[in-house]
């Protein structure tokens, strides 16, 4: 028998969503300079900005929130939360953070110093701007898959093995404090890293004695594509292939606003005890004490119970299945999108979907705001404005992909939502060859501009 998925939870509260009308949401836009940071959330009726903090908790997590222990140090909660981790992920040494940039900025105050080069697939935003910041550079070494959107490569996320070890071998500064990889690896699209591929991304950092560190802010998911798409992980428990993928690697950062199923929260974990040693001045200096790293013991309960929860093979294959019923809808109306489609959202791929636009002007910030205006659904561009400036050369730089991200909240919006966005994108893709124009900058700030970006949109 071939049922339908349905989701395993039914719904205990709403919240309630404002609808709005086109031309309130032109102004709206207009007021915010055409960046979608800058609108108030009662502006916003399918809020797709991110899936960062923007889930629905549980009973069990909620249950938490009123047992926390506040202590300021030593505090159950936090005993409560290391044991999870230690459990869940196998590293000796943890470190609470507010959040994942956090978590960034403690380690990497330790590990990251000018001039430096540090090598993975396609760094996110804030782990970029946190290495740049520190007058060091990335290196992208993702695999060349990842680039064209129609391509299907079950592991678009993986590093390219042959870069990886010719920027390791030919490094005579011997100015590579780390590889960092990204699971789910987020500017390529959501894409997963295979078991396989992290396997051998070890074997050569410890050929080179150089350590990989995980940028874990999407673990759960990734372990579900391997589950699903590795045929040696088939019958292994999301908790065992986890385990496995983290024994790789000789630390972590988390952003537990994602696959923690939390709204604020954050670790480090690590193996290395000198390195955690010097982690936990930064941690003191930026974060608060080393039990609790900016959280409230309420908060660190709640991760407790979210982590294990987001570990289970039920919950995942919702939340990924409410993600792929969303992508196959916009495939069925024609619209180009990243695939195969990425565990946490659905990219659109803006150099298809409006070509017209030149890229100088912003194509897929172009395309985002279209997708306000038309549906009041707030997503968020993934291409040249975040890309920032070279430090350098203090040009534009231009990704290969241009993409607008629709980051899927867990646990929050119905199969009806799903369907609500997918014909508002479809109707705009019928009156793509209408758009010629994009936006030009007027005020950005000198790193990760595209939080606070100001924009005016070119009528000429």
């Amino acid at each position: 028998m071939n049922l339908p998925y349905a989701e395993p939870y039914k719904t205990k509260m709403v919240e309630y969503i404002k609808p709005s009308t086109i031309e309130e949401r032109k102004q709206w836009i207009k007021e915010a300079d055409y960046n979608l940071f800058n609108l108030t959330s009662e502006k916003v009726f399918i809020d797709l900005l991110t899936d960062s903090g923007t889930g629905a908790m549980s009973d069990k997590q909620w249950a938490e929130m009123m047992v926390g222990d506040e202590s300021y140090a030593g505090s159950q909660s936090f005993l409560k939360l290391k044991e999870t981790v230690k459990r869940i992920t196998g590293f000796d040494y943890f470190l609470p953070t507010h959040q994942g940039r956090a978590a960034e900025n403690v380690l990497f105050s330790v590990l990251v110093k000018e001039g430096d080069v540090i090598p993975g697939n396609s760094h996110f935003d804030t782990t970029k701007g946190h290495i740049e910041f520190r007058k060091a550079s990335t290196l992208d070494c993702t695999i060349d898959e990842a680039f064209n959107t129609t391509v299907y490569h079950p592991f678009k996320g993986n590093v390219n093995i042959e870069k990886l070890e010719t920027a390791l071998k030919n490094n005579p500064k011997n100015n590579i404090p780390f590889v960092i990889v990204t699971v789910t690896c987020n500017s390529a699209g959501g894409q997963p890293v295979s078991m396989q591929n992290i396997k051998e991304v070890s074997k050569i950092c410890k050929k080179y004695h150089i350590p990989l560190i995980i940028d874990a802010a999407r673990f759960a998911e990734n372990a579900y594509f391997i589950k699903i798409r590795e045929d040696r992980y088939k019958e292994a428990t999301i908790k065992e292939i986890v385990k496995e993928f983290f024994s790789y690697a000789d630390g972590m950062t988390m952003s537990a606003k994602k696959d923690g199923l939390v709204n604020m929260g954050g670790f480090i974990a690590l193996n290395d005890e000198e390195v955690y040693k010097k982690a936990t001045v930064y941690n003191i200096m930026f974060e608060g004490f080393i039990t609790y790293g900016g959280l409230n013991g309420r908060d660190m309960g709640a991760l407790a119970v979210g982590l294990d929860e987001a570990t289970e093979f039920d919950y995942l294959e919702t939340r990924i299945k409410q993600v792929a019923y969303l992508g196959t809808q916009l495939v069925e109306f024609g619209v180009p999108v990243q695939q195969p489609f990425g565990g946490h959202a659905i990219f659109l791929d803006a150099n298809k979907f409006v070509p017209t636009i030149p890229r100088d002007e912003f194509r897929a910030q172009a395309l985002a705001i279209e997708l306000y205006i038309v549906g009041g659904i707030r997503g968020v561009e993934i291409g040249t404005i975040l890309a920032d400036r070279d430090p350098f050369t203090h040009k534009n730089r231009y990704p290969e992909l241009e993409l607008v991200r629709l980051a899927i909240p867990r646990r929050t919006y119905s199969l009806n939502h799903m369907k609500y966005i997918a014909s508002v994108i479809k109707e705009i893709y019928a009156t793509r060859s209408e758009a010629k124009r994009g936006y030009r900058i007027i005020e950005e700030a000198p790193i990760m501009r595209h939080f606070t970006v100001k924009l005016e949109k070119i009528t000429d």
